[in-house]
């Protein structure tokens, strides 16, 4: 799979820019701050319905627009797909599949695959658990994008029981009346369910994540490993792999922790509580691994993860975002040589010499909102 055309809209800094693409390494290159990563931002928009870089799609509208619009011509083999992404801030987003009627945004998810290496993957090892738990419900949806429905019926759910707990709390701690909670069983079921299911797919995911990542790991660092990913639920009820086990443990957890979570008005039991370890030999990397050491574990998660989609039959698109500046020489000739064969490599650089020799393709010169290739 590949995309051979890119046309944006007030889309970031540009008014409007059109981009053909070619199979192979593409490298846009130009000083920092001129507009490479808006590019291989909006082809991750079209795989993830987010940004690598900010949490909410208002710093994606270009100053003074009302609306953005990223458009992409894919081609998987012989079939050709054109996909649309209408970007509105405060409001709903629009999606259209082949200039057809509207679709839900979520409908496009699957055409476009990607996988992201940039600066900010340093966060996966050295940052907060909700950064582990992001890249991996991100690669769940990449695998199977239902998941989506299910990773935003799970945050609904939770939304909507949490609303519940706090008003709990609140009524306790005032004096008030206590409100009648038995409404939480069923939310507690939905939540269940729905985790159980999120749950299962994060568990399979790991286990077929783990060998990949080691030896991708070992491929950028020889000698440096081994790794491994340890799934860590919250509650230690939590033992299982099979959905219907899950959601039974899910719901005695819940049972278990109710009168803390009435006491604190959040529920403290779910996958969104879940941590992913990530161990370097017997240590946790988070606090133990170096800065060279983090960095090869980011990007062998990417890479392990590259080799996942590749192999269930529909390779991504590798975007590599600023990365080559960022790495050592020996890292930086081993990311390249690898990546080197990809269907379709993107990458952003500020000069020329940050791109290996072994990346050779197509070029283009970003400077001053223009897109020109050389």
């Amino acid at each position: 799979m590949h995309v051979t055309h890119l046309s944006l809209a007030d889309f970031r800094s540009y008014a409007r820019v059109e981009v053909p693409l070619d199979p192979g390494v593409t490298a846009f290159v130009g000083p920092n701050g001129q507009g490479k990563t808006n590019l291989v931002e909006a082809v991750g928009y079209l795989a993830t319905l987010g940004s690598h870089r900010v949490s909410s799609d208002a710093p994606l509208v270009r100053v003074g627009a009302d609306r953005a619009i990223i458009r992409a011509q894919v081609r998987q083999g012989e079939r050709q797909q054109l996909v649309e992404l209408e970007l509105n801030p405060g409001k709903a987003n629009r999606a259209r599949i082949n200039r057809s009627s509207q679709v839900r945004p979520r409908d496009v998810l699957g055409i476009v695959r990607t996988v992201l290496f940039a600066p900010e993957d340093l966060a996966l090892v050295k940052g907060d658990p909700g950064e582990r738990r992001r890249f991996l419900d991100e690669l769940i949806t990449a695998r199977a994008p239902r998941m989506a429905g299910v990773r935003s019926d799970y945050e609904r759910v939770l939304k909507q029981r949490n609303t519940l707990l706090k008003s709990a709390a609140l009524a306790r701690r005032h004096g008030g009346r206590s409100l009648d909670l038995s409404t939480l069983d069923v939310w507690d079921q939905h939540l269940a369910r729905v985790g159980a299911e999120l749950l299962a797919q994060r568990l399979d995911l790991v286990a077929t994540l783990q060998p990949l990542a080691d030896k991708a790991y070992e491929q950028l660092a020889p000698g440096g490993g081994p790794v491994a990913l340890e799934y860590r639920p919250s509650s230690p009820e939590i033992v299982g792999h099979a959905r219907e086990d899950l959601y039974e443990q899910l719901m005695a957890a819940l049972g278990d922790s109710r009168k803390q979570e009435v006491e604190r008005g959040v529920t403290l039991v779910g996958p969104h509580r879940d941590e992913l370890l990530l161990k370097l030999g017997q240590m946790p990397a988070k606090g133990y691994a170096s800065h060279g050491e983090s960095w090869s574990y980011a990007l062998a998660l990417r890479l392990a993860s590259y080799d996942l989609l590749r192999a269930e039959g529909n390779e991504p698109v590798l975007v590599l975002d600023d990365v080559f500046a960022e790495l050592d020489t020996r890292r930086r000739e081993r990311l390249a040589e690898l990546v080197a064969p990809g269907e379709q490599v993107l990458v952003t650089a500020a000069v020329d010499d940050d791109v290996p020799g072994v990346l050779t393709g197509a070029r283009y010169v970003v400077s001053e909102g223009t897109v020109e290739r050389i």
